[in-house]
């Protein structure tokens, strides 16, 4: 009897410490992390789609620079070709692969917007409108998303090197850090404003 209370006792004892050695919770910072990704690739995903739709109201009301559409759909396509997993967030060489080229896209999208300020008569129509204002607030919700995103891996990194939690992760999950979603080296440079 005795021994069969000194083993339950050990028992308890055991999953209580378990409660507050950050195993759960490690678990959940990182699903947090991973839904916060797919979140971001959703609003990759929705720039991707509109940007045909962009490409052909831009192509059939004007005829201008055909280097510059190709050059959009190319980074689109490479954009797109750049998929990362959950599990590749921890990997820095595949985060600033996919990085440049999801910043190659924005940098090519500015290049059209800019070419197609020099055609009024593509500005009025009211399809173009609308789908400039839709890119932009997919710009918008992508930049809300990347934000997020960070916000969780932070949370997540700082659980797994906080101190009970880094014992658990060190001997049982063995989680390495996420990778953050940094601004692309172009974005550093401060555009010209000429008149």
């Amino acid at each position: 009897m005795k021994t069969t209370m000194v083993k339950l006792i050990a028992f308890f004892l055991f999953f209580s410490s378990l409660s507050g050695c950050g195993y759960n919770s490690i678990q959940q910072n990182e699903e947090t992390v991973n839904r916060s990704w797919g979140d971001l690739e959703s609003q990759l995903q929705r720039r991707s789609d509109l940007i045909p739709n962009l490409v052909a109201t831009v192509k059939g009301a004007a005829n201008f620079e055909k280097e510059t559409l190709t050059a959009v759909i190319d980074a689109r396509s490479k954009a797109s070709g750049i998929q990362l997993t959950p599990a590749m967030l921890s990997d820095p060489a595949a985060m600033a692969k996919f990085r440049e080229a999801q910043g190659n896209l924005s940098s090519t999208l500015s290049r059209l917007l800019v070419t197609v300020e020099r055609y009024p008569e593509l500005k009025a129509n009211q399809n173009f409108r609308d789908l400039q204002n839709q890119l932009e607030g997919t710009e918008n919700r992508i930049s809300v998303a990347r934000q997020r995103y960070n916000a969780s891996v932070e949370t997540f990194n700082f659980s797994i090197r906080q101190f009970p939690n880094s014992l658990t992760n060190s001997l049982m999950l063995k989680l390495k850090p996420k990778e953050y979603f940094k601004a692309d080296a172009a974005a550093k440079v401060v555009p010209g404003v000429k008149f």
